[in-house]
C-alpha cells in the first residue's frame, strides 16, 4: 500500500516558558530537541500506524534563537521510506507573540525504524510523492540516505584498516 506524505503531516504548537530558558533568555537546544523528536514520532508513527523507534538524527541545524515567550510550531512529515524505516523531516519556527514577526529556527532529518508487537522491526508501507514539494523532499532524503551509507561503508573500512 502507498501512502501520501500528507497522511504523516503533524503540528505542534508550544510556548517557551521560563523553565525552557538559559541564561540569555533563549531555549535550550535539548528542549527543541525533544519537542522534535516527539513530533517526528507521531508522524512516523502515523505513516506505519505501529509503534516507532528513533533510529539517528541525521542534521539538526539551529538557525535562529528561540526566545522566552515565543510561540513555537513544529511541523514534521515522512519525506520517504525504506522497508522497515522512514525518515522524517521537521521545522520548527517561532512567532513573537506580541508583533506576530516569524522566525525560522530549526530544521532536522531524523530516521525512525516501525516496531513490530515481536520487538523486531515491522514492515511499512511506501510513500508516494505527488507535489513538487513532497517529491523535492523525497529526492532530498534518497541522497541523505545515500550519503549516510556510504559513511558507514567508509567508516567499517577504515575501522577494519587499523585493527590490530
Amino acid at each position: 500500500m502507498m501512502k501520501s506524505p500528507n497522511d504523516s503531516a503533524v503540528t505542534m504548537t508550544e510556548i517557551v516558558l521560563p523553565q525552557h530558558t538559559n541564561a540569555l533568555g533563549t531555549i535550550f537546544g535539548g528542549t527543541v530537541m525533544s519537542w522534535i523528536d516527539i513530533a517526528g514520532a507521531i508522524s512516523a508513527g502515523k505513516h506505519a500506524r505501529c509503534n516507532v523507534v528513533t533510529a539517528s538524527i541525521d542534521a539538526l541545524h539551529f538557525i535562529a534563537p528561540i526566545k522566552l515567550g515565543h510561540f513555537v510550531e513544529i511541523k514534521a512529515c515522512v519525506n520517504a521510506t525504506g522497508k522497515t524505516s522512514m525518515e522524517v523531516g521537521v521545522r520548527v519556527d517561532s512567532e513573537h507573540p506580541h508583533t506576530g514577526e516569524k522566525f525560522h529556527n530549526v530544521s532536522a532529518y531524523l530516521t525512525f525504524v516501525a516496531i513490530g508487537s515481536d520487538g523486531k522491526p515491522q514492515l511499512i508501507p511506501s510513500i508516494e510523492p505527488k507535489t513538487d514539494s513532497e517529491k523535492r523532499r523525497f529526492q532530498a532524503a534518497s541522497m541523505r540516505r545515500a550519503s549516510r551509507v556510504k559513511l558507514a561503508h567508509e567508516l567499517k573500512q577504515e575501522e577494519l584498516r587499523i585493527k590490530p
